[in-house]
This record gives structure tokens, sequence and C-alpha cells, in this order.
């Protein structure tokens, strides 16, 4: 059974960094496409950032580029978004997905998201 959970989210000041994690289970990493994304209130869901396999290239939405990480621990079967210098406007739920055809085509599975909020 596929399964994806989301950990990390929280209330981090402007300028601040979190480190997000989605936890993978029901198939291996290194056998499929990982994306992290996010909604924020009233906004539809957007893509952040993600990374294939099994060559690990990494790919990172505009909002996302110099600021986020995209990673994967293949050992704990996780995914990690390092997330640095945070605004405002980060806020939101972020989701991370499994996709069995590549980071550009759509997303079969996805978590539940993890809320992040920035904010003073």
């Amino acid at each position: 059974q596929v399964q994806l959970v989301e950990s990390g989210g929280g209330l981090v000041q402007p300028g601040g960094s979190l480190r997000l994690s989605c936890a993978a289970s029901g198939f291996t990493l290194d056998r499929y496409a990982i994306g992290w994304f996010r909604q924020a209130p009233g906004k539809e869901r957007e893509g952040v950032s993600c990374i294939s396999s099994p060559d690990g290239t990494t790919y990172y939405e505009e909002p996302a580029k110099g600021r986020f990480t995209i990673s994967r621990d293949v050992a704990k079967n996780r995914v990690y978004l390092q997330m640095n210098s945070l605004k405002p406007e980060d806020t939101a739920v972020y989701y991370c997905a499994v996709s069995f055809t590549g980071c550009r085509y759509g997303m079969h599975y996805w978590g539940k998201g993890t809320l992040v909020t920035v904010s003073l």
C-alpha cells in the first residue's frame, strides 16, 4: 500500500528555515519521482520541486529556486525539502506526492500535507 506522510511544518519567522520530510512506504524512492507541492489559502495548488529517479535529477519552480533544496535518503525512504530564507508568501500546506512516470507527468499518490506558516 502506497503511503506518503509529511512532517516538519510549523510556524517560522520571515527569513527563517524549515526542513520538511516525506516518509514513503509501499514503494522505494529510487524507482519513482517525488514532488513537493503547496497550496496557499485561497489559491490553487502549485508545484515547488521534484526529484526524479533513478538519477536524482532535481527540478525547482521559480519561487523555490535559490532558497529550497530537495533531497532524498534512499536508505530511510524519505525525501526532504530544506527551505531557507522563508517569506510570508511561502505560507501554505505543503504536500509530497509520487509519480510512477516522472517529474514532468502527473502524480499518482499524495500525502495529507503539513502546514507551514511564515509570520512574525
